[in-house]
């Protein structure tokens, strides 16, 4: 799987959870909520004040080396 900005997190952590430390780094700290898994990537790093192009980079690197 590849993560792409336009991904809901929702999507993203339902396909493999172990990816939810990125997002708890970046102070998202309410995945189950049912607007925090609505928005997409690209939302939730605007609303932290991330970089998405870095987020999505890091997250790509572990998925392809778990």
């Amino acid at each position: 799987m590849t993560i792409t900005k336009d991904m809901k997190i929702g999507e993203i952590l339902d396909a493999n959870m172990e990816v939810a430390p990125f997002f708890l780094e970046m102070g998202m700290h309410c995945l189950g909520c049912p607007s925090a898994r609505s928005e997409s990537v690209e939302q939730a790093c605007m609303v932290h004040g991330v970089d998405a192009d870095e987020l999505i980079a890091k997250i790509n690197a572990f998925l392809a080396n778990a």
